[in-house]
């Protein structure tokens, strides 16, 4: 679903210390998961926030870590086998026209890849089909990358694909909004 993917090997300036002093997953996420639920991390890259989310979920939750290139999968496979974790993830190589989202999940996060994405309509329709009626998605987009009024295209596509803006959080560096499925369109598999 990614245009203009970020090379593999580019991800590894993200990850690291420093970024989670800037982006930690479990205060960003705070209040958006909880033990056992089923969360999806779609353009995981390296493995920042699935394993962030591993650990909030618990050993009775499931992560789905999805990402178009299988080089970001192994490495945060790798990252989640050194961190114990590994057994609540469950890592999925998506094609550029899908996701393979097929399970109702509680989350899904998309933190800066949506303006990767080529076809966003499909997109969000796809992760709103997953989306239980209680469930959210996060998206955040880096604001140096995406300027206001693209993001607010995002913002209206995922608007028509059935979701509706529930806050604007603030995230460092970003441009953020938090979705829930609008209880007015019926589709869904939650």
């Amino acid at each position: 679903m990614e245009e203009h993917t970020c090379p593999w090997w580019f991800g590894y300036t993200f990850d690291n210390p420093f970024r989670r002093l800037l982006h930690d997953p479990g205060a960003i996420l705070d209040g958006l998961v909880a033990e056992g639920q089923t969360v999806a991390d779609v353009g995981c890259g390296g493995g920042h926030f699935s394993l962030g989310l591993a650990r909030l979920v618990g050993v009775e939750g499931r992560v789905i870590a999805i990402d178009l290139q299988s080089k970001m999968l192994e490495r945060t496979r790798k990252r989640a086998r050194r961190g114990g974790l590994e057994g609540v993830l469950d890592f999925r190589l998506c094609t550029p026209r899908r996701l393979g989202l097929d399970e109702p999940l509680d989350l899904v996060l998309a933190f800066w890849m949506v303006h990767e994405v080529m076809d966003q309509a499909a997109f969000f329709s796809e992760i709103k089909s997953a989306l239980r009626p209680s469930g959210h998605l996060l998206v955040a987009e880096p604001k140096v990358h995406v300027p206001s009024a693209r993001f607010d295209r995002s913002l209206q596509m995922a608007q028509e694909s059935g979701l509706r803006v529930v806050s604007r959080p603030q995230v460092r560096f970003s441009r953020a909004a938090l979705f829930s499925p609008d209880p007015s369109d019926p589709g869904g598999i939650g």
